[in-house]
């Protein structure tokens, strides 16, 4: 089984290349971020017509998440976090799909640093660690999967010395995601290539995307209960360079049926 994560930059204006890569790789349970369209204005005929089911929270203009599959009606289990620290923006949606419980997030991004939008970021983390905690405890198979807009190291990010004041490379920031791994998941990008030079965004500007001048923030963590089912993972790199593409690319992975690794129970590995 295949799941991937892939932040469109906007649903509907990047309907076309969605659908393109859909139909390329046939994932068969996708993540989406940054849908920036409000509910009813979420593509769900488009989708359909490409053979997927799909549950999303929509958002005019900003955020927005969307579960999708063709393995499986999505049955909702959350929508939102349990403490999230202002529910109006859409980033959180959870729904059991395929055997699977599977989380979708849009972490915030936290700039300008310091300031309320970094405090909110470092608020939201917090949610998300204690409610991560609660799914580990269940031992069931979950994966969470999303943009966290957090480079966990300075192996994600192109010329970390110029990353230093940015929200998205802030102590804060990336302690917290190590306290979440520490917690049981594996970061399953960086477990399958645990000494590559690997990104999933490339700015629009200055010709990164070229000059590989990128940044990981596209993760997909699995719970205990999933990690040693980890057969394959990686980057769609060529989409972002496909026309009027998103700034990110799809991040996958592919779970065996039976278990392919050891397990692994504490300690986090990024």
């Amino acid at each position: 089984m295949r799941i991937a994560t892939y932040n469109v930059n906007g649903v509907n204006g990047r309907l076309p290349v969605l659908l393109r890569w859909l139909e390329e790789t046939s994932p068969d349970i996708i993540c989406l971020q940054e849908l920036k369209a409000p509910d009813e204005r979420f593509p769900a005929a488009a989708i359909e017509a490409a053979g997927y089911e799909a549950i999303w929270h929509g958002q005019k203009s900003w955020n927005g998440v969307a579960i999708l599959s063709r393995v499986g009606t999505p049955v909702e289990t959350r929508r939102g976090l349990p403490d999230d620290p202002d529910n109006t923006q859409s980033r959180y949606i959870e729904a059991a799909v395929n055997g699977v419980l599977v989380a979708g997030l849009y972490l915030p991004n936290g700039n300008p640093r310091p300031g309320p939008k970094f405090d909110y970021k470092l608020r939201w983390f917090e949610s998300l660690v204690a409610h991560a905690a609660e799914l580990v405890a269940t031992d069931m198979p979950v994966v969470i999967a999303g943009d966290f807009n957090v480079m966990p190291t300075d192996r994600d990010v192109y010329r970390p010395e110029r990353w230093l004041d940015d929200a998205l490379f802030a102590p804060e920031v990336r302690e917290a995601y190590a306290r979440l791994l520490a917690q049981g998941w594996t970061d399953a990008l960086r477990a399958m290539h645990p000494s590559e030079t690997i990104y999933t965004f490339w700015d629009y500007l200055r010709n990164a995307y070229a000059r590989n001048a990128g940044l990981r923030i596209d993760h997909l963590l699995l719970s205990p209960a999933l990690a040693p089912r980890l057969a394959a993972a990686n980057v769609d790199r060529d989409v972002r360079g496909w026309e009027k593409s998103s700034d990110h690319a799809p991040v996958w992975i592919e779970l065996a049926n039976k278990p392919v690794r050891a397990s692994r129970r504490k300690g986090p590995k990024i």
